[in-house]
């Protein structure tokens, strides 16, 4: 299958458009849970799955986790063992993930406010 079939695939599917505000909020949420208390990432995916009553499932948040990690908004808070002897890292929010959070989150709200103008849903 050549790029343009594929794209033309997945493009302008109203199915994609769940998939695409996930990426674009995956952060947010992950910054979000971590505001409330250190966790490991398994336990951020379910509390997502939870929360968004199974609306928001993620197979995996590592590549978020590394990139969070990567520009300093979230730290290695602790390693843990578990009863199946598997190494837990539970990991806490930054002073700058805070801010980063704050700022995301002011941005989304202003978004989609204009968003909601626009379609007039106000």
């Amino acid at each position: 299958m050549c790029i343009m079939e594929k794209r033309r695939k997945t493009s302008g599917s109203p199915e994609n458009l769940p998939i695409a505000l996930k990426k674009a909020t995956t952060e947010m949420m992950v910054l979000h849970l971590l505001r409330k208390r250190p966790m490991y990432t398994y336990e951020m995916m379910l509390a997502i799955e939870e929360q968004s009553e199974g609306d928001i499932v993620f197979n995996t948040l590592y590549l978020s986790i590394y990139r969070l990690e990567e520009n300093g908004y979230i730290r290695e808070h602790e390693k843990v063992m578990s009863e199946d002897n598997r190494v837990r890292i539970y990991f806490a929010i930054t002073d700058s993930g805070s801010d980063y959070l704050d700022a995301l989150i002011q941005e989304y709200k202003r978004y989609t406010a204009a968003l909601a103008r626009v379609l007039e849903l106000k």
